[in-house]
């Protein structure tokens, strides 16, 4: 079981979102623009959603889950499936994830949640001179 920190969810900015755009304050074309990238980590990496797509309702939304973390190296950046992040979570130090719902016909897409997966880092112990290098003021 993955254990969740510091969890946001965007559905807050998602209704503010949709609710310029059926208004037509903001165009479609400026939030259906899912990157090519995107688009093929949804394929490949997304796991399906029982939401509809906003814009086109043709068919159910995917979600993309995306790790970010100092320590991951070249998984750094990259789509992630559940069970990948379940591994990590087991093996690796803090990392983010971003969770990003995407309609792989229409090209809408939007942030839903972000949250901290893997082990909390060991705290710093302060740095301390050796008895034996510590100067007093007359030195």
């Amino acid at each position: 079981m993955r254990s969740q920190r510091q969890v946001v969810d965007y559905a807050l900015q998602r209704k503010s979102l949709l609710a310029e755009v059926y208004s037509g304050r903001t165009a479609m074309a400026q939030v259906c623009d899912a990157d090519p990238y995107l688009l093929r980590a949804a394929k490949f990496h997304g796991r399906p959603s029982t939401v509809a797509c906003p814009i086109c309702r043709k068919e159910q939304l995917t979600l993309v889950s995306w790790v970010f973390g100092e320590k991951l190296g070249t998984m750094n950046g990259s789509a992630r499936t559940a069970d990948e992040l379940t591994r990590l979570a087991g093996t690796q130090e803090e990392f983010s994830v971003h969770v990003v719902e995407v309609c792989r016909t229409c090209s809408w897409n939007h942030l839903v949640q972000s949250y901290v997966l893997g082990a909390v880092p060991a705290p710093r112990s302060p740095r301390t001179r050796s008895a034996s290098r510590r100067r007093t003021a007359s030195e």
